[in-house]
Order: C-alpha cells, then structure tokens, then sequence
C-alpha cells in the first residue's frame, strides 16, 4: 500500500509541474478571469488545490499553515503561487515516503473545516481522498485552459507511468 502512495505523490508533483508549465503561458487577464469554474478562474482554482493540500497536510501531520476557508488567495502572483507549489509537493511526497505500513493501516483524528467536528479515521482512504481532490482540481483546470483555448497538458497517470520517475512504479 505504502508503494501506492508513494506512486500518488510522485504522480501528483508531475502533474502539478505540467500544469503549472501550462497555465504560466497565460497572460494576466487570461489567469484571473472568471470561466464559471467551481474557484472561476485559474488563479482561484490552483490556489484551492493548494490550500485544500495545506488543510489535509496540517490534519496528517499536525504540521503547518491551515487556512479556514477553501478559498482562500494565498498567493494573486503566479510565480509566488507556483513556489508554494512546489514547496508543498516536496513536503507531500517526503510526509508519504516517511510513512510505514502500520501508519497507513492505522487512524488519525482532526478538526473538518466546515460545520467544524472532530473526525476519526483510517489513514489510507484519506490520503485515497487526498490525491482524489487533487486530481479532480486539476481536471477543472484543465478545463480553464480548454475554454480559454489553450492547449492543455496529458495529465492521465499512463502518461506519468511511461516517463523516467513514472516507470519505477508500472
């Protein structure tokens, strides 16, 4: 199970990487505005995937930033969105690759954000809904590129399985 994960993480740092190459060839105007997307714009949809990746990692881990609304803009500039990006992809796949067996088979408890509750539950379904949420995300914003006809990156997992870092887990 811990090699799965794993696979997810990696997976999750290429696709972000071919996407965040996508969206930088948008102009200002082009990566705020409102296409009727869930977060309108490219700006507001990359920037939840990044706030929704810092909620689940500070419930994971007890670790880091939080913010209390999925929308939040943590960052309006594209280059400094994009650093938190990466920043956050090499804190996921590290958190990942630090994980045992017995840690994904186990429980954690945390706080939701919305109608606030305490929650328990085993580790491997959240983190199955983690790198879910993530991809579904990326799949709006690849949407944002379509409708504002931009060519949008191959970001299927077959295509991260046939690269160099993707073929160790094929």
């Amino acid at each position: 199970m811990k090699r799965h994960f794993e696979m997810m993480a990696a997976y999750n740092r290429w696709a972000n990487s071919l996407l965040y190459d996508a969206a930088a060839q948008l102009s200002s105007e082009e990566y705020t505005r409102d296409v009727g997307v869930f977060f309108k714009s490219m700006m507001g949809t990359l920037n939840h995937i990044l706030v929704a990746d810092r909620i689940w990692m500070k419930r994971f881990t007890g670790e880091g930033d939080a913010p209390a609304r999925l929308d939040t803009i943590l960052h309006q500039a594209f280059p400094a969105l994009r650093i938190a990006r990466e920043a956050e992809d090499r804190r996921i796949i590290a958190w990942v690759n630090g994980l045992t067996e017995q840690a994904l088979e186990g429980r954690f408890t945390y706080m939701t954000a919305i109608n606030p509750r305490t929650v328990s539950q085993r580790l491997a379904p959240a983190l199955t809904h983690f790198f879910n949420h993530q991809a579904h995300h990326r799949g709006q914003a690849h949407a944002i590129l379509s409708i504002l006809g931009k060519a949008p990156p191959s970001l299927d997992l077959i295509y991260f399985h046939r690269t160099a870092e993707g073929k160790v887990y094929a």
